[in-house]
């Protein structure tokens, strides 16, 4: 038990670069003590305490603003940073080194009491504000970018975002200080309007040449154009 929590405050250091001292990460680092208070819960889970493990939990959830369900398994190194809002279900499992960020949602999708929630492998880190939702996989060293909803398997050294989450990109198992490089994820939306701009662009371009080759200027078609809208608009007027 003893070297667990060491193992705990360690990874606070390694991925926290605010934090200062023993003391300080003792006090007020309620990812921390959200852990400690479920090994607590987990441990009166497995011997079928089960309502003294919700309440632990439940207290647990009072103090931190981080819900973890005694029945969820959390592996060690384990740091939830800014964790209020993070919600983990029953049989979610958390790898090894794995860092969650706040708002993070490790959900089931149906009411049957089997696996409904995810598997985290190790070293995987999650954005804020993500929802990771069914009994799928998280493979090791994958990184889910902030506000992503993921309903698939993720292989593992992939960098997944968007709603629903896509596989953007596939890496080596790179160290903590790349797998915190949150600036360099894809932006699916930006990626998608810089399409539509393009095809935009295509579309002008081939209109000017129909133009040029047919005779017709653009002062034309829009007097053309505008003449058609009024004629319809005056026949439903009418009409």
């Amino acid at each position: 038990m003893f070297k667990r929590i060491q193992e705990d405050i360690k990874a606070v250091f390694d991925r926290d670069p605010a934090a200062k001292n023993l003391l300080e990460v003792l006090l007020t680092y309620p990812g921390l003590h959200a852990l400690w208070l479920h090994r607590i819960a987990h441990w009166f889970y497995l011997r079928k305490f089960f309502t003294l493990a919700r309440l632990i939990s439940h207290f647990n959830r009072f103090i931190t603003g981080i819900e973890i369900h005694p029945g969820a398994k959390i592996g060690r190194g384990v740091f939830i940073d800014h964790g209020m809002g993070v919600v983990i279900g029953e049989t979610a499992e958390v790898g090894d080194d794995c860092l969650i960020y706040k708002g993070v949602v490790l959900g089931g999708v149906h009411l049957e009491k089997k696996k409904r929630h995810p598997t985290l492998g190790k070293g995987v880190v999650v954005g804020s504000n993500a929802c990771i939702l069914g009994a799928i996989t998280i493979g090791d060293h994958s990184r889910i970018g902030s506000g992503s909803v993921v309903i698939e398997d993720v292989p593992p050294n992939s960098t997944v975002v968007g709603i629903p989450g896509k596989v953007v990109k596939k890496q080596t198992a790179g160290d903590l200080e790349k797998d915190l490089e949150h600036s360099d994820l894809p932006d699916p939306f930006q990626e998608v309007i810089t399409g539509w701009l393009k095809l935009f662009q295509q579309f002008e371009k081939r209109l000017k040449n129909l133009e040029q080759e047919h005779g017709i200027n653009e002062a034309e078609l829009i007097r053309d154009y505008s003449a058609l809208i009024k004629k319809i608009g005056d026949k439903n007027n009418n009409g």
